[in-house]
């Protein structure tokens, strides 16, 4: 199947949440073939600042942030770019008041006709009737 990635996810392969292993099976199947994953462009700027958020936060150390940011971009998703988005991102941030980073996200899950697939709840709890689907759910 073909999926938008949320960086949300990766990110659970690298530091061990809730879900990790569903995170890894999904990377793990995108590897072998079995799915698709596409991303905006935005993406790997999206995991270094997660990264860098969990230094801050003492969740990693700063020698883990670069190395765990190198693990995923080392077979990260396909990219698409971000610009031909922003108008449709924009309206959809504008009028359901979500962050426009992950109005991107949206926009290319409807420009490709796929689901986007995401680890976080609020994004989902906040956007209903979008094609974004749980990681726990797929």
């Amino acid at each position: 199947m073909k999926f938008i990635l949320d960086a949300s996810v990766p990110l659970k392969t690298v530091i061990p949440e809730s879900n990790s292993s569903l995170a890894i099976k999904l990377m793990d199947d995108y590897r072998r073939g079995i799915h698709e994953l596409i991303a905006p462009d935005i993406f790997s700027a999206e995991i270094g600042h997660a990264l860098t958020r969990a230094e801050r936060q003492r969740r990693i150390s700063a020698p883990d942030g670069w190395r765990f940011w190198s693990e995923i971009m080392a077979d990260p998703p396909e990219f698409h770019p971000h610009l031909p988005m922003m108008q449709r991102a924009f309206d959809i941030s504008s009028s359901r008041r979500i962050g426009l980073y992950d109005c991107i996200y949206v926009a290319l899950a409807e420009q490709e006709d796929c689901d986007l697939v995401t680890a976080d709840e609020k994004l989902i709890k906040n956007l209903p009737g979008f094609p974004i689907v749980a990681l726990e759910n797929l």
